[in-house]
């Protein structure tokens, strides 16, 4: 072969697209969704992205993590689900049952969710804990199973409580059902259940809700976890204390907020665990045969400032179990 035509073959060579592996590889991203506000969603975020760095995943290297938060406008929210899709990103990271079915409604993309109602199926979300079956999988969260002993609890340190308020989202069925698990549980001690539903994340249908319960000659509330009152825990936290009313949290950051005590699955640690799933995700295991798992590690935290501003003494009993004590 001639040295010139040797040349244009090395020149065309040159130009010629690369082989796939001698292209850089592109980031995968994990898109999220908060329909909470981002000082509540942060809290969690920073365990799941603590757990992704133990993977070797190190931010804006080999991965992005795309974080946004709504603040309890739904709206927004589904907005933001839009946009992430179009990205478009590879794992979708749900924060609970809501933001979870918003997104299997609008695409394929796999989702791992946290907080998922403890349920053996979800027509819309799984097939069944065992084998989900579709574009999604995560961990579950007792929350209203665990209604009774929150009540019990309560009964120890209020004698004589007669009226119990039951705060939940009222725009979402998922979360008026599991407030009608708690007012059944309050019933059976024999407790008469005030339904207070928030319609809109604002300090002033807040204030609606503690008045109403007030009115009724009610002195303690259980606030069923969901994105809205999330996004409203430090107002329900500060009201509770100004009006003298016992606010009871389903999980650790409401008794930090303020609340006399929180019990209920370690919600940060389902974000830990939920990166395990997305690495399995990324390196090419399906949702549909990764069982939804059941939380492992639950946390009682009582608040002793609280207690006292209330005129309140947690018994022995309750604070030996405590997990953690805010003095």
């Amino acid at each position: 072969m001639r040295r010139r035509e040797l040349l244009g073959i090395l020149g065309m060579a040159a130009l010629s697209p690369q082989p796939a592996f001698a292209q850089q590889q592109r980031v995968p991203i994990v898109g999220f969704v908060g329909f909470a506000t981002p000082e509540v969603d942060n809290v969690t975020l920073a365990r799941f992205r603590k757990a992704m760095a133990d993977f070797g995943y190190l931010e804006g290297s080999n991965v992005i993590i795309d974080a946004r938060s709504t603040g309890g406008d739904i709206a927004r929210g589904l907005a933001l689900i839009d946009e992430l899709i179009a990205s478009p990103v590879d794992v979708l990271l749900a924060p609970g049952p809501a933001a979870a079915r918003a997104i299997v409604k609008k695409t394929n993309i796999p989702v791992v969710a946290v907080a998922l109602p403890a349920v053996q199926s979800d027509p819309d979300l799984f097939q069944s804990l065992a084998r989900p079956g579709g574009s999604l999988t995560g961990f579950a969260a007792f929350g209203e199973e665990m209604s009774a002993k929150r009540i019990e609890m309560l009964r120890e340190i209020l004698r004589g409580l007669k009226k119990l308020g039951v705060m939940t989202n009222a725009t979402d069925p998922t979360f008026s059902a599991w407030g009608a698990q708690t007012m059944q549980e309050a019933r059976m001690a024999g407790i008469e259940p005030v339904r207070l539903g928030l319609t809109v994340a604002s300090p002033a249908a807040v204030e609606e809700q503690f008045r109403m319960l007030a009115d009724a000659g009610g002195n303690a509330m259980i606030v069923i976890r969901d994105y809205m009152t999330a996004a409203m825990r430090n107002e329900i936290c500060r009201l509770g204390r100004e009006m003298k009313i016992a606010v009871i949290g389903q999980y650790g950051e409401f008794a930090r907020a303020g609340a006399l005590f929180s019990y209920g699955a370690d919600i940060g640690d389902l974000f830990r665990r939920a990166a395990g799933y997305v690495h399995l995700i990324l390196k090419g295991q399906k949702p549909a045969d990764m069982p939804i798992q059941l939380p492992t590690k639950f946390e009682l935290v009582v608040n002793q400032r609280t207690a006292r501003e209330l005129g309140l003494v947690i018994p022995s009993t309750i604070l030996v179990l405590a997990d953690e004590v805010i003095e």
